[in-house]
This record gives C-alpha cells, sequence and structure tokens, in this order.
C-alpha cells in the first residue's frame, strides 16, 4: 500500500512543471494573504491595496503625508490603509482626534511593532515602548527630568550659556553665508548632553560631530523604500545589503558610544548623589536588584537614553531652523520681532521664560513657525489596545493609528490664512492666544515628555539669535521652504547670512 501511494506521489510530482508549482505556490500565499487581511465589518473605508506591501506603493515616500490628504478628501476624517503588513487608520479633525486620544486614550496607548523598529530598539526605551514597561520607564524618566531641572532656574541657565556660544559660533562666520544645520543641531543636542550625561560638548569635538552625523542618517533613511520593504520583507532583508543595514550599524555605533559614557559613569559613580540622568537610573537598577520583574536594567538605560538623544536634539534643533528660514523668508515679520525685543530686552538682557509673558509677538512667531513647519506631520503612531470602536467605526485591537496634524494646522475653518506664515494667528488684540487645535506635541497619555523643555529651549535660543542678528539669503542665492523627509519634516539643505546688530 505504501509503495502503491509512494509511486502515486512520485507519478504526480513528475508531471508537475516547475512552472506550475510556482504557480501553486504564489496562489497559496496570496490566499492567505487575503485571508490575513480581509476587513472586517464595519471597518474604515480606504483605497484598494496590493497584496503584501498594501497601499505602500501609492505613496510618494517623499511626500507620504501630503499624498494621504488626497485619500482624505475621498474616503473621510477616518479612512484605512495598510502599510506593508500593518492595518492602519489616519485620524483628521480635532473632535476625532481628541476623542482617540483623549477620551479614549487607554485603548490608544501603545506604539506599533515594526520590524524595523523592533531591529534596533527591541520595543524598549521611552518613545516605542508599550504597557507596563513603557509607564515604569516614563515616570522615572519624568520625575528624574524634573530632579534635573526641567521648569527650574538652573535648566534655564544652562540654555542661556549655551545660547551664549552658539551665538559666539555665528558670529565667527562674519555675516557670510552659512549652513545652518550641525550648527543649530549641536547647541541643542548640548542641552540634553547635560541632563544626561552631565556635560555639554565642545562644537569642534569628534566624538560629538560623528554622533549627530549617525543620528541625522538613522533619522534620515528609515524613510527610505529599502526601510519600508524591511517592514515588509524582514526575514528576506536581512539577508540582503541596503540603507536599512547602514541604519543597523549607525545604531550600534551609537549605543556602543552610549555604553561608553555609563562605563565612565561606573567609574567614579557615587550612590548617594546622583549627576545626571545616567546617575540617577544606575541607582534605580541598584533598588530593583534582585527583582526579576523589574524592567530597569543597562539595555533599558541605553535606549532611553538614545530616545531622549534623538527627540531632545532633533524637534527642536528642527524648529529653530525653519524659525529662522522663514524670518530671513519675511523680514517684515523679523523686525517686529527685532522691535519687541529691543522694547522688552534691549541688547544686553538675556531671554528668559519670565520674559516670554511681555513678548506676545516672539511667543506668537514660534507657535506660528511649528504651525508651518509641520515638523511631525503624522504624529508618532499608536496602536489600538483591544477592540475599539471609534466614530461608529470598529477598530480591531493591533490596528496602527496616525493622527493627521498636517490636516490639523491647515484647516481652514481653524486657520484665517492656513497656507500662509501669520503669526496674528496666536495673537488677539495684541495678546497672546492658545489654540486648541495646536498639537505639535501631541496630547493625551503618550503627550511629548520633553515639551516644556522644547518650549523653553526654542523661545530662549529663537530670541536670544534674533537679539544678536538679523537673518537674510545670500546674495544671488533664492531661498525656499523645500523640505527633507525624515522622521521630521526639516528644511532642505541651505545657506544663510547672519547679520550682526547693533
Amino acid at each position: 500500500m505504501l509503495e502503491a501511494l509512494s509511486s502515486l506521489a512520485s507519478t504526480l510530482w513528475g508531471a508537475l512543471r516547475p512552472g506550475t508549482v510556482l504557480l501553486g505556490i504564489l496562489a497559496f500565499l496570496f490566499f492567505v494573504d487575503f485571508i490575513k487581511r480581509r476587513r472586517p465589518k464595519n471597518y474604515p473605508p480606504g483605497p484598494p491595496r496590493l497584496p503584501f506591501v498594501g497601499n505602500l506603493f501609492q505613496l510618494d515616500l517623499e511626500k507620504a503625508h501630503l499624498a494621504l490628504q488626497q485619500f482624505m478628501k475621498k474616503y473621510g476624517n477616518i479612512f484605512s490603509l495598510d502599510l506593508g503588513a500593518f492595518p492602519s487608520v489616519l485620524l483628521t479633525g480635532l473632535p476625532l482626534i481628541k476623542e482617540a486620544l483623549v477620551h479614549q486614550g487607554q485603548n490608544f496607548s501603545n506604539r506599533p511593532v515594526m520590524p524595523l523598529q523592533e531591529h534596533i530598539i527591541n520595543n524598549k526605551g521611552l518613545v516605542m515602548s508599550s504597557g507596563q514597561l513603557w509607564k515604569e520607564q516614563r515616570r522615572f524618566a519624568l520625575t528624574t527630568l524634573r530632579n534635573f531641572g526641567l521648569g527650574k532656574k538652573s535648566l534655564e541657565e544652562r540654555i542661556q550659556e549655551e545660547a551664549t556660544y552658539l551665538i559666539q559660533t555665528i558670529r565667527e562666520e562674519n555675516g557670510q553665508p552659512f549652513d545652518p544645520h550641525f550648527i543649530i543641531n549641536n547647541a541643542v543636542s548640548n542641552i540634553i548632553c547635560s541632563i544626561t550625561f552631565g556635560e555639554r560638548f565642545d562644537y569642534q569635538d569628534d566624538h560629538f560631530q560623528e554622533l549627530l552625523r549617525l543620528l541625522d542618517e538613522v533619522l534620515n533613511l528609515q524613510t527610505s523604500a529599502w526601510c519600508q520593504l524591511y517592514n515588509v520583507f524582514p526575514r528576506i532583508m536581512n539577508f540582503l545589503p541596503g540603507l536599512h543595514q547602514a541604519i543597523f550599524s549607525n545604531m550600534e555605533k551609537m549605543k556602543m558610544f552610549v555604553a561608553r559614557m555609563i562605563e565612565n559613569h561606573k567609574r567614579d559613580w557615587n550612590p548617594a548623589e546622583a549627576r545626571d540622568f545616567i546617575d540617577a537610573y544606575l541607582q534605580e537598577i541598584e533598588k530593583h536588584k534582585g527583582n526579576a520583574d523589574s524592567s530597569f536594567c543597562e539595555e533599558n538605560l541605553i535606549y532611553n537614553t538614545l530616545d531622549l538623544f534623538f527627540a531632545g536634539t532633533e524637534t527642536t534643533s528642527t524648529a529653530l531652523r525653519w524659525g529662522l528660514l522663514y524670518m530671513a523668508l519675511n523680514p517684515e515679520i523679523q523686525e517686529k520681532v527685532q522691535a519687541e525685543i529691543d522694547r522688552v530686552l534691549g541688547q544686553s538682557q538675556q531671554p528668559s521664560t519670565a520674559t516670554r509673558e511681555s513678548m506676545s509677538y516672539t511667543n506668537a512667531v514660534i507657535h506660528e513657525v511649528l504651525r508651518m513647519g509641520n515638523i511631525i506631520p503624522l504624529n508618532v503612531p499608536r496602536e489600538v489596545t483591544v477592540d475599539t470602536t471609534l466614530a461608529g467605526y470598529h477598530l480591531p485591537k493591533g490596528t496602527m493609528v496616525m493622527t493627521n496634524l498636517t490636516a490639523l494646522h491647515k484647516d481652514p475653518t481653524e486657520w484665517a490664512t492656513p497656507d500662509t506664515f501669520n503669526p496674528e494667528h496666536f495673537l488677539e488684540n495684541g495678546q497672546f492666544r492658545k489654540r486648541e487645535s495646536f498639537l505639535p506635541f501631541s496630547v493625551g497619555k503618550r503627550v511629548c515628555l520633553g515639551e516644556q523643555l522644547a518650549r523653553t529651549e526654542l523661545f530662549i535660543f529663537f530670541t536670544s539669535l534674533l537679539q544678536k542678528f538679523t537673518f537674510r539669503p545670500p546674495e544671488n542665492e533664492k531661498l525656499s521652504l523645500k523640505f527633507r523627509v525624515s522622521l521630521t519634516l526639516a528644511p532642505a539643505s541651505h545657506r544663510l547670512c547672519a547679520v550682526p546688530r547693533g
């Protein structure tokens, strides 16, 4: 009997051609993909998708946030699309965003587990972790940042001191054209470095410059087609060369830098006195020693420190670069900012958060920079933690949710001139006014933990620079608002002239 079956199988196999086998395998894979991604009942509408890659190639990766606005016009304020293997939903409009992130915040508090992020950070750290791990790490980070100056005069003085170094560096350009990218990065990064590492770095420090270069490259490469394909076919892509491998290599170098800083701290560590974030975290590891369930370990310390470094450098630096670019493109607004600075501070008094209350126009300009700069156009994604109903639609557990900050900050029903740089959006009778539809730092349980630090840095750095310089386009060079897409929207490479005042 067995021999007969074996003979039959051999005969059938011999009759099959390789092409037929291949077609059969492909048909099976397409069927599995169809079953796996079949949209559940009452799921938000969305564009048709391709097998395996979903809607990925319907988006221009260089302008994905703009391509999504076209889908929004067709399918409404809540629509679905598949980004590779990940079923996703995009939310547009303040009521929907608040319903999800505030009123049902517990159901939208996780981060999606993307293969690329999993490979890079193993779902640890502060930004991409979820559940109890995230709660413990965030609570500790908030407490520690407050202990090391967040909202205190000591940190403000560090920012003022760094602004002095930045002014001196720009002054050395002698009013000639220069690229502000890494000069601004240096200054902003030094603030978070002083909190995490307990020291600032000289702008000529080779190791520091390499760290900033690696950071910039990692952020820039993550939106590449190679990395999107990695999220779709991670097992295959692990064996292929490409830009995703450069990210892995760069991240290892950055982790090694932080690991060396931790080892340096251990050499002269005093458990009774924490000098910075690393010291405080080492104390916490010691406190939980022997507790197998503790999330406090050196691996998490490395990822937390990198998250603080990434977030504390890139977004604020990008906002400042947009700010200087908008001033060079809008000289009449720059003049009004400088007139207010001259009236309130003069040329000798350093800007501080105490003086911000008396500087409504400058404050309004900074807010308008954040609105127009659109630095994180789709917010950091969330993941639905349990089956949820939103706006009458069913969102299954595991659905990735993006919030459409691009549309929110350009909504013609909210902003008088949505596509024009206009500080009057944040002024009422000459006084600064807050706007509910302004969410550059997100909202709800996962609101940016560095919001207060970022706001303080932006005000002090921006005001200090406008106090000392007038920013202009280089002669015979035309500035534009072209952007470079990375994990943030940053100005495309450009040069400015900083002409000393007074």
